[in-house]
């Protein structure tokens, strides 16, 4: 196979692997074709007014401060004399997105909506607002338009502020939480003189929305511990208070409105959210007014996170819900339909309703539940071979007609509390049906794609036995056997688009179902290589062959453990301080042995380090940059010293340039620290420096010479000067190590090769890239090359985890990008936050090439043992994928897999990218004389 084919074809089957798991495991779970189900008794309340306070934390709303007294005093008083109170679970990934649709829709979406785009629907739903008469909405450009895009007709009105308004640097975030009350306030005196707006207004099934971003853009900005987000939960409680009494007054104390207020997600102690740490799911709820239950004493009661006693509520009963339950709880009280899509249940706890209502309200919701149950077993039905279709036993269709006929029956008798219990039976069941059908094909696809990676790991492992060793022995296979091999997988291949086809089974499924049957065939044809290399590892001593399998087998272990437990990177890297020591390698380098131990030991600190970003530590970013000028002085004076034929005035411009971004960096960092901090904003100075290095970075390693370590060394200081940017404390120091550690790497591969006796040691000083690639004696794969490529996998995986574990959303800091911007905007800080990880990334791949070619090897070889490694370790992590259990493991299993994936995507693009960055050389000057080179 061609190398661009191969890659190409490695970049398919990669990327369908990458896409299967969300068709395999969160693919929506959205069904349409329900008829709405509304509960036909009289609703207790003619409009209803939500809060959602975004990013609000359930302690920090419900905890008093040292002197007793509550942040919110207003809505302490509402739950201790009015009211209804709990905590709303919410459920990953806690975004603002999810966490509104949740509420206001009544279901969760799945994981991958959210990279489907935050103000349009990716998917159609109803809602409460939706099945209103009117939804009158204040606040976020990023939430209201979602909500007003999905309704049916013109009766859900949005008014929103710029979104430039949402600036993390401004002077006070809840500015934007003032805007929404003043316009509240001011909608509702303009009414008195619009006739039209007063009358929707005095309708019934109303819905009035406020969203309240201050409070999140606070938390992020200064975190949730800090006088500025608990200064915002005061002014919201003091807003809360103000739109009460106005719309008692407005509407005449008539009773008739229900006050619900929530949050849609909380936040870490760090200012970040989207993962699931309690701090992030549990958030506050309290409703009051028209039809809602009064504080109810209790002389005790037990909860797992024991904080009543902390809040002083340990007397007022506590009701706990789950996000979703939040919408039919809407619904019922202002009556109107529960949107069709919901899966909450109504707590009954939260009514001031007569028995018979209750029990009412609860049929309305087990018919609303069933009937996604039904349209869901349908659509099954429709796709699945009569005699191959398996249904959900404990709801089939006669146990749902004895289910509804009992619990109608029970509401006849006036036996509300036995109807009431069927319901929430009958509920459950549908709900584990929903999941039952959701999941139905999930082991039928699972197996299909791990067949698939199974055969393109054992083909590239074949590539590399065939193509990069002396293990096999071409053999010309018979036309004949060619033939009958292609016929076979042809028919193979036919059969099962047949089988698909029949079952009208969606596109996706074709090309999980189908991938494996080229995949294998490629590998079957490679027969003679399986039989050559099965007889070459017999003539091994067995023990050879198990130690090596077993050495293997560890190191990948050790792979996959370190995404759960840092400390593993730790382990790793001393035991490869030791490596030299062990292969008696020392014996003829002690010098780059000892430097390499320390670099090894200092390396494996920063695992042990906290995460990134829990608390700034901006003078160890200006350490790391006056480190870094330090070091490329030291360099530039050596060089003049030695008076360096290499170098010429083009490069010794390029290396001051370098340095001038190093500084100019390192003051930026610091200066809009403290403007952040004096509450100034983002000076547009820094702004403009910021983005200018962040370009110039990508250009300026082209400008210098192409020798090993100058080129290296202009890569490490045009990337460090983005990489300062992007630190806020100690992990500015990370890329200096690495890089130190990655040229003492070199040097050492030098010295294995030596050791091993596979070649002699080429001056590595006047090494240049540009002519490496045209190294015409490429030697054959050692196996001391498997070992090779276990430590840049290694590295790379140092090179993610090193200062903080990526693989969950919560982890990163949003003040990281704040020398670029200061505005929310998701994929643009989502961006750099990504290049602040793939800078480390950079640096590796480049050692890497470095090694590649120092080491006599064609670049694809080593590469190529590195994609075995990589497809070993996302096998694992593919059968780690959960959707059940915690939140927090559930988000972790799927970020595992997709970095794990992304990784090998990633370090085939890596693999080149390294090579333009070595290789490659802009001349500007176009000069006529040469210098020597």
């Amino acid at each position: 196979m061609d190398i661009p084919v191969f890659i190409l074809a490695g970049l398919l089957v990669h990327f369908v692997f990458l896409v299967s798991i969300f068709d395999i495991y969160f693919s929506s779970p959205l069904v349409h074709g329900m008829t709405p189900q509304q509960t036909p008794l009289p609703p207790p309340a003619k409009r209803l007014v939500l809060f959602v306070a975004d990013g609000l934390r359930a302690d920090s709303l419900y905890e008093l401060d040292g002197n007793n007294t509550s942040h919110a005093p207003y809505l302490r008083a509402i739950l201790e004399n009015n009211g209804s109170w709990g905590i709303s679970h919410t459920r990953v990934p806690t975004e603002s997105r999810p966490g509104h649709v949740a509420l206001i829709a009544g279901f969760y979406e799945d994981v991958s909506a959210v990279a489907k785009g935050w103000k349009e629907n990716p998917v159609e739903f109803d809602s409460v607002f939706n099945e209103s008469k009117y939804t009158w909405s204040w606040g976020s450009p990023d939430i209201l338009p979602m909500f007003a895009k999905g309704a049916t007709g013109d009766h859900v009105y949005t008014f929103c502020y710029t979104a430039e308004s949402e600036d993390f640097g401004a002077q006070d975030a809840s500015k934007l939480d003032t805007w929404v009350f003043d316009h509240v306030k001011s909608f509702f005196n303009s009414s008195r003189s619009n006739q039209t707006l007063f009358s929707a207004l005095n309708e019934e099934k109303v819905v009035l929305f406020m969203h309240l971003l201050g409070i999140d853009t606070n938390g992020h900005a200064h975190r949730p511990n800090s006088r500025e987000y608990k200064e915002n939960i005061r002014k919201v409680d003091e807003g809360v208070k103000e739109i009460a009494s106005m719309l008692e007054s407005f509407y005449g104390n008539d009773g008739k409105t229900a006050f619900i207020l929530t949050s849609d997600h909380g936040m870490t102690d760090w200012g970040s959210h989207g993962a699931g740490h309690p701090s992030e799911t549990l958030t506050p709820l309290i409703v009051w007014g028209a039809g809602v239950n009064y504080p109810q004493q209790v002389t005790s009661q037990f909860f797992e996170d024991n904080v009543l006693k902390e809040w002083k509520l340990e007397n007022l009963k506590r009701l706990d819900v789950n996000q979703a339950d939040i919408a039919p709880l809407m619904a019922s009280l202002i009556g109107v339909p529960f949107p069709l899509n919901s899966v909450g249940t109504l707590p009954l706890e939260y009514l001031n309703n007569s028995a018979h209502f209750k029990a009412e309200s609860m049929f309305t919701n087990a018919v609303q539940v069933l009937e996604q149950f039904k349209v869901k077993m349908n659509q099954k039905k429709a796709t699945t071979l009569s005699f191959l279709f398996t249904p959900f036993k404990p709801l089939s269709d006669s146990e749902q007609i004895n289910f509804l006929k009992k619990t109608r029956l029970y509401i006849q008798q006036q036996k509300y509390d036995e109807a009431v219990s069927l319901c929430k039976t009958l509920i459950n069941l549908a709900l584990e049906g929903l999941s039952y059908y959701h999941t139905y094909d999930r082991l039928f696809l699972g197996l299909s794609v791990a067949m698939g990676f199974v055969g393109w790991t054992t083909y590239v492992i074949l590539v590399i036995v065939k193509t990069h060793t002396n293990l096999t022995k071409t053999v010309q296979s018979s036309d004949k056997e060619s033939a009958a091999l292609l016929y076979g997988f042809t028919f193979v291949g036919m059969m099962i688009t047949f089988f698909l086809l029949i079952q009208t089974s969606p596109w996706t499924y074709y090309i999980y179902c189908l991938l494996p049957v080229p995949v294998w065939y490629a590998v079957m044809r490679e027969l003679h290589v399986i039989q050559n290399l099965a007889a070459n590892l017999w003539s091994l001593p067995i023990s050879q062959s198990l130690g090596f399998i077993l050495i293997s087998i560890l190191g990948i272990e050790i792979l996959v453990f370190s995404f759960f437990y840092r400390a593993t990177l730790t382990v790793g890297l001393l035991v490869f301080a030791g490596w030299p020591v062990i292969t008696q390698l020392w014996v003829q380098a002690k010098t780059t042995t000892l430097i390499w131990t320390v670099l090894c030991a200092l390396l494996a600190v920063f695992p042990l380090m906290p995460v990134v970003g829990r608390e700034p530590n901006i003078p160890l970013v200006i350490a790391a940059g006056l480190l870094t000028l330090l070091i490329s002085g030291f360099s530039l004076a050596s060089s003049c010293k030695s008076e360096n034929k290499y170098r010429n005035n083009e490069d010794m411009k390029v290396h001051f340039y370098q340095m001038l971004s190093i500084a100019l960096s390192t003051y930026v960092v610091s200066n809009t620290h403290n403007s952040l901090k004096n509450k100034q904003g983002l000076p547009v100075f820094n702004q403009i420096i910021s983005w200018t290095t962040l370009v110039s970075s990508s250009v300026l390693p082209f400008l210098g010479p192409t020798f090993l370590f100058q080129r290296l060394f202009s890569i490490l200081l045009s990337l460090m000067a983005t990489y300062l940017l992007l630190s806020t404390g100690y992990e500015a120091l990370f890329p200096l190590v690495l890089s130190g550690l990655m040229f003492v790497w070199i040097h050492m591969e030098q010295e294995a090769l030596q050791h091993y006796g596979l070649s002699l040691k080429p001056k590595l000083a006047v090494f240049n890239f540009a002519y490496a690639t045209d190294i015409t004696q490429f030697r054959q794969l050692h196996l001391d090359d498997i070992r090779r490529s276990f430590f840049f996998v290694f590295f790379i995986v140092t090179a993610f985890f090193g200062t903080g574990n990526i693989a969950s959303v919560n982890s990163f800091d949003p003040a990281s990008v704040y020398c670029f911007l200061t505005v929310f905007s998701p994929f643009m800080m989502g961006g750099l936050l990504v290049l602040k990880v793939v800078i480390p990334f950079v640096l590796v791949s480049c050692a890497f090439e470095a090694v590649q070619v120092t080491t006599q090897l064609s670049s694809k070889s080593l590469f190529l043992i590195v994609l075995v490694i990589s497809d070993i370790m996302a096998l694992h992590f593919f059968f780690l994928v959960k959707d059940y259990g915690s939140w927090l493991e559930i988000g972790t299993s799927i970020s595992h897999y997709v970095l794990v994936m992304s990784l090998t995507m990633f370090m085939m693009l890596m693999n080149g990218l390294a090579q333009l960055l070595t290789t490659k050389r802009l001349d500007l000057s176009r000069r006529t004389k040469h210098h020597a080179t």
